[in-house]
């Protein structure tokens, strides 16, 4: 599909000239807007999503992706007002009575290119920060989702202008060509190889940028923890959606003498948590399904132990070697590596060694052990005792670091992200501050003690 993406962005930034800071009740509308076409279409959202994997569970897109977007879209709109408001901050003593505040302003145009895999929330959960925080928004959702892809762009143009909301389809060229226009904020979600393409091509434009990329994120089950309410945490984590998640485990490290109680209570958790295939979702399509069969196989033939339940449900592979691909690729599918480990030191040691990852799962109430990852470990985020619902607080940033990504967003942080946070000075009618023009006088610079 041909867009005049020129023409659009443009039109967008003319629209964004006329009104540069939309109101409270403006963006309020917006988002209820975003809301109702989220609720009103929720079947035909199920339908699309479904016909774009092949299969995947209507339980897990309703809780994933059509409740992830409303619950956002409340929590923005209730606190709003809130965010908008310019706060006071301090000045130094020397400068007294002037004031200061800080004062949140709209970018402008925020650009997102969303990906494949939470098709509906992953390309809206941005938009509904950026439309908080008083921008218009160009979107390009993934080419791999096309039904998905086609209802989200039909359904913008009945719920919102193109002044405000466009969605852009094509493929990857159009994406390319998409990441070089000059938007005033461009977020991608996607893969870290292809986060650097679109990198560099805003820094031609000085773009900042938002990367939610992936990485590999361990899960590590210290030998205090709960073994089997590890294990299904673990399992509820690798499962949702198929294993393809930037969020789910990819791999779990637990001391060598536990090894063994944890690959049956996993197994035990596989078997309750994924009895048959109606609540599963498959691969997104041949290409990818092969690849991940791809790491079992090697693995196999590499003489690991391979603990497989079926094509929908995760597959553990037990010790596997360094020097194999399912240790080195983002897996993002059903595979999961155990490992064993003398101690956690050796954990620690194993998780550092490798690029931050974009969050890191352990499983231990050791107040000391915690310490020790909250200081010696970096990552997008450190999340105890469970897995992958610390997205669902809106109260807390996502984002990663490093090769996991770049900034961060959600709720309030969202706002932030997608807002110019504004420094303004107010000086007072009787300005003290006169004394600290020429001619400089050293007594007082000595009682200012700036000598």
């Amino acid at each position: 599909m041909q867009h005049d993406l020129t023409g659009i962005f443009n039109a967008q930034r003319h629209a964004v000239d006329q009104t540069p800071f939309p109101t409270l009740s403006v963006r309020r509308a917006r988002l209820a807007r975003l809301a109702q076409m989220t609720k009103r279409h929720q079947h035909e959202i199920v339908r699309a999503i479904q016909t774009d994997f092949g299969q995947r569970s209507d339980t897990e897109i309703h809780l994933a992706e059509i409740s992830a977007v409303l619950q956002a879209i409340r929590y923005a709109r209730r606190h709003l007002w809130r965010w908008m408001r310019p706060w006071r901050v301090g000045v130094p003593w020397r400068l007294l009575p002037a004031q200061a505040r800080i004062a949140p302003q709209p970018l402008g145009i925020v650009g997102v290119i969303s990906p494949w895999n939470y098709p509906w929330s992953l390309a809206l959960l941005p938009v509904i920060d950026a439309f908080a925080a008083g921008n218009v928004v160009m979107l390009k959702p993934s080419e791999l989702t096309p039904h998905t892809s086609t209802l989200l762009a039909r359904l913008a143009c009945q719920y919102f202008t193109q002044d405000e909301l466009v969605v852009i389809q094509g493929d990857a060229s159009t994406a390319q060509a998409f990441s070089k226009l000059p938007f005033d904020h461009l977020v991608f979600t996607g893969s870290t190889s292809i986060g650097r393409h679109v990198a560099s091509a805003a820094a031609a434009n000085l773009t900042p940028v938002t990367l939610e990329l992936g990485g590999k994120s361990p899960a590590l089950v210290a030998g205090d923890a709960d073994i089997d309410k590890a294990a299904m945490a673990i399992i509820f984590g690798k499962g949702l959606n198929g294993g393809q998640t930037c969020l789910a485990p990819d791999y779990v490290l637990v001391e060598s003498r536990h090894l063994e109680s944890l690959v049956s209570a996993l197994s035990r958790a596989i078997v309750q948590q994924r009895p048959d295939s109606r609540e599963a979702t498959s691969p997104i399509n041949d290409a990818h399904r092969a690849r991940v069969e791809g790491l079992l196989t090697e693995a196999r033939n590499h003489g690991c132990r391979v603990i497989d339940h079926g094509n929908h449900a995760p597959a553990l592979v037990i010790d596997p070697t360094q020097t194999l691909s399912v240790m080195h690729e983002e897996i993002f599918g059903r595979a999961l590596p155990v490992i064993g480990v003398k101690n956690m030191e050796a954990a620690i040691g194993f998780v550092n060694a490798r690029p931050h990852a974009l969050v890191v799962y352990a499983f231990t109430n050791d107040k000391t052990l915690q310490a020790r990852l909250l200081q010696q470990t970096r990552s997008g985020a450190l999340v105890f005792n469970e897995t992958l619902l610390h997205h669902a607080v809106p109260t807390l940033p996502f984002g990663g670091i490093g090769e996991s990504g770049m900034g961060a967003y959600h709720g309030r942080h969202g706002f932030e992200r997608f807002s110019h946070l504004r420094g303004v000075f107010y000086q007072t009618k009787h300005a003290t501050s006169r004394i600290l023009q020429p001619p400089y006088r050293r007594w007082l610079m000595k009682l200012l003690r700036l000598r």
